[in-house]
């Protein structure tokens, strides 16, 4: 994976979770990183531990739902370094209610907003620098992203959404030599399921999750850095999510019983 050593990397959603794994593994392999989230004393206790390993990041907190907050992102970004090599759309949101029981539709909104418009937003404003590099755009998709999954409905929604958009965007830049990657993990640990909204819009504030039994952010985070390197198409990253395109398609009421067992058991 030497060929991502000295790029110039965004991360959106670096903070915690798979962003902040990514960060680190990337900054050992020595990227020329710009760190971004909301957080900013999370951010500033990522860049000093990413500077034990070498280059220091460049630190940018920004909310990836304002067009105006990215557009600032990647000027800021080429400002600091002089070009944009892999733009990496992490940054995310999920929801666990049944959609009978959401009280409050803006939920709705509130995740289409980060998970779809926010990267959509922050690659149109990236564009022109990872033409110019002939780089590469990755987004964090989800397994919810190729099929239903209940208590999920709002978040399985918008990974659809990011899913087609990078797909056709994919062969749109197909010319131009920027290779677009879709990650798509199954249940990672990670303070996303704490921040879940409720049917109110509230956060959880713990883990619906078995976290002992699945994926920890940095065995997704090494589990994407082959596929990145090699500018792939697309990871699945588990066994399940695999399976369950094809099945969705010559046994689809198997795969909703899978989805169903997943929700219920916590992993």
């Amino acid at each position: 994976m030497d060929g991502l050593t000295g790029k110039v990397v965004i991360i959106t959603g670096a903070s915690e979770g798979i962003g902040r794994a990514l960060a680190v593994a990337m900054a050992r392999m020595g990227c020329q990183l710009v760190i971004s989230a909301r957080n900013e004393t999370r951010l500033a206790s990522l860049a000093l531990e990413i500077a034990n390993y070498g280059l220091p990041p460049f630190v940018f907190a920004a909310d990836v739902s304002r067009a105006e907050q990215c557009e600032a992102l990647i000027e800021a970004t080429v400002a600091h370094y002089g070009h944009l090599d892999i733009l990496i759309n992490n940054a995310g949101m999920t929801m666990w209610s049944r959609f009978d029981e959401l009280t409050q539709l803006s939920v709705l909104e509130d995740i289409m907003r980060v998970n779809y418009l926010g990267p959509a937003y922050l690659t149109h404003a990236a564009l022109p620098h990872l033409k110019a590099s002939k780089g590469q755009v990755v987004v964090v998709a989800s397994v919810a992203g190729l099929t239903g999954v209940p208590t999920r409905s709002g978040y399985a929604a918008s990974k659809h959404a990011v899913i087609g958009f990078f797909d056709s965007l994919r062969i749109e830049l197909a010319d131009d030599n920027v290779a677009v990657t879709v990650i798509c993990p199954d249940f990672v640990v990670s303070q996303i399921h704490k921040r879940a909204l409720d049917g109110a819009g509230n956060p959880l504030g713990k883990s619906p999750m078995q976290e002992a039994k699945i994926l920890t952010a940095e065995q997704c985070a090494n589990m994407m850095l082959p596929v990145i390197a090699t500018r792939g198409r697309q990871l699945i990253t588990s066994l399940r999510g695999r399976l369950g395109r094809w099945l969705k398609l010559i046994a689809p009421g198997l795969i909703d019983k899978i989805a169903r067992r997943a929700i219920a058991s916590g992993h």
